[in-house]
């Protein structure tokens, strides 16, 4: 997908100190809540700048028709979505769902230019009267992609995946973000129910084991197969999901 030259991608992911200082940078930059600097449009959009470059690279290269996403917070995110497929052009919308849209969220959203192509669903991602609401959006869509960025809980993370993974496209993708809360320090988290061993990381790894075991299946009863998109590791460096950006292969 890259148009990078491939061995200095593969020079720099070598490089140890230069990944040693790009975890020293996300660490420290995250005790200022560096990723709440930003906005996409006028919206908070909560996101480091690397990943909203990857995002934007995956959405041009697979043009989905659907972008379901899971945790909406000041709708940042659903924004940029929107705008991205805005550009492609054609009928695609976004899919935002939350257990709580805060009010003034919602007003700031709906009056947005980019509303347009937004739909948003209330109520938690896993549960099951949600899961089949979103199915049944997303019945005769051909091009499907997720993001994941609700509750980080390993056992949230992991019914996520089962619920809206199926959904994905062969060569699109399921992004996983806070992958990353694996690679800090045990106990950073402390306000939240989510820590080293108990994180999207540890649910992507359960994940893709069962992805490699053969024991998944999509919406349509076919094998679902699905691979970490290394590259995206190898040349963001400051990441929110390592190993997240999951590619469906088969």
């Amino acid at each position: 997908m890259s148009t990078n030259n491939q061995a200095t991608l593969e020079s720099m992911a070598s490089d140890g100190e230069l990944a040693s200082l790009a975890k020293q940078l996300l660490i420290r930059s995250a005790g200022f809540k560096y990723s709440y600097n930003f906005t996409w449009l006028g919206r908070p959009i909560i996101q480091y700048p690397q990943d909203i470059v990857a995002m934007q690279e995956i959405l041009w290269a697979v043009k989905p028709d659907l972008v379901i996403e899971t945790g909406i917070a000041h709708g940042g995110s659903l924004i940029f979505h929107a705008s991205i497929l805005e550009l492609i052009g054609g009928e695609g919308r976004v899919l935002g769902i939350d257990v709580d849209i805060r009010s003034h969220n919602r007003e700031e959203i709906e009056r947005h230019p980019m509303f347009k192509r937004i739909d948003m669903i209330q109520g938690s991602s896993i549960e099951p009267s949600i899961v089949e609401e979103v199915r049944k959006r997303a019945a005769g869509k051909r091009n499907v992609l997720v993001v994941l960025d609700s509750n980080h809980t390993h056992a949230h993370v992991l019914a996520e995946l089962h619920a809206y993974a199926p959904l994905v496209a062969v060569g699109s993708y399921c992004a996983v973000l806070d992958t990353v809360i694996e690679d800090f320090p045990p106990g950073y988290f402390r306000d939240r129910p989510w820590d080293r061993g108990n994180n999207p990381k540890t649910a992507v790894r359960e994940y893709l084991g069962q992805s490699e075991a053969g024991a998944l299946r999509d919406i349509a009863g076919k094998s679902l197969r699905f691979a970490v998109d290394s590259e995206y590791d190898k040349k963001l460096l400051v990441t929110v999901a390592p190993q997240g950006y999951l590619k469906r292969i088969a």
